[in-house]
């Protein structure tokens, strides 16, 4: 079996060492009821990164994005982001990082207009990091921090909400492709993640609309956002994590990784893998 590609990317400056959340992996691997989703994943991503995972259907990519978020156990090696070891932080990896678009976790709602959507994210978003003196404040002070705070996402995903067919009153599925993306990235931005996963990345967007995608989650690296986007036709300068399609042979790093694998495996069940989504979903 070929071993999947490995890459490292180049060291971003100090304000993106700060901010964002360093990612490394060796020999990671995911094993349900059915067989490995995926295994022998290597990799090496600084802070501020834009990673882009690739592979054809079948190879585990969401599954990867889902298991470096803390969306999913592993069952196999190891991997840190911003120095938590999954699978024993995945509570906290969790907490530093959002998804945005997965489908069948994270999808948002077709007949919900987007002004619903930015209300509603803005409602959980104070309700997870709000402390007892801010939600003593009064209502019109709430709500002007929300609406600075979907002012602020908004701008960094480039979404003029004002310019939409009905302003913040269109529904969701009468937005474009790259629309939704930018909004469904804009919504992840308003809890201020350290990693931002994103599933399909690129899919359904024409030439030009992937490029304003690539150009959108450089800038999010730029800013100190570690991104990691499952696309189908990557970007060059992005730090690359290929998939292949994986049986049981066991790769070359199994004999070392092979206790974790035994202690870790029986937690990854059909119940578990539903749990993990019911918990991707809440978080």
């Amino acid at each position: 079996m070929d071993s999947p590609h490995t890459g490292t990317a180049e060291a971003p400056g100090t304000a993106q060492d700060a901010e964002g959340a360093a990612i490394s992996a060796v020999g990671f691997g995911l094993k349900g009821p059915r067989g490995w989703a995926f295994r022998g994943v290597d990799m090496t991503a600084h802070a501020g990164s834009f990673v882009a995972i690739e592979g054809p259907s079948g190879s585990g990519r969401t599954c990867l994005l889902l298991a470096l978020t803390g969306r999913m156990r592993a069952t196999e090696g190891h991997a840190e982001v911003a120095g938590l070891r999954l699978p024993k932080k995945m509570a906290a990896v969790r907490r530093i990082s959002a998804l945005g678009p997965v489908a069948g976790v994270s999808d948002l709602d077709a007949a919900f207009t987007v002004a619903e959507h930015l209300r509603e994210r803005a409602l959980l978003q104070r309700r997870f990091d709000g402390s007892l003196r801010s939600l003593l404040r009064r209502p019109s002070v709430r709500r002007a921090q929300a609406r600075a705070r979907i002012d602020a996402a908004m701008a960094a995903v480039g979404l003029d909400l004002d310019a939409l067919p009905k302003g913040e009153r269109t529904s969701v599925r009468d937005l474009e492709r790259l629309e939704v993306l930018r909004l469904s990235v804009g919504l992840a931005l308003m809890g201020s993640p350290r990693l931002l996963a994103v599933d399909d990345a690129d899919l359904k967007l024409s030439d030009a609309g992937r490029e304003e995608a690539w150009e959108l989650f450089r800038s999010l690296a730029a800013s100190g956002t570690t991104v990691l986007a499952v696309c189908s036709a990557p970007p060059k300068d992005a730090l690359l994590v290929s998939l292949r399609n994986v049986r049981d042979e066991a790769p070359e790093h199994a004999g070392k990784n092979a206790a974790a694998t035994a202690a870790t495996e029986e937690d990854t069940t059909e119940e578990g893998a539903a749990d993990a989504l019911a918990e991707t979903g809440r978080s």
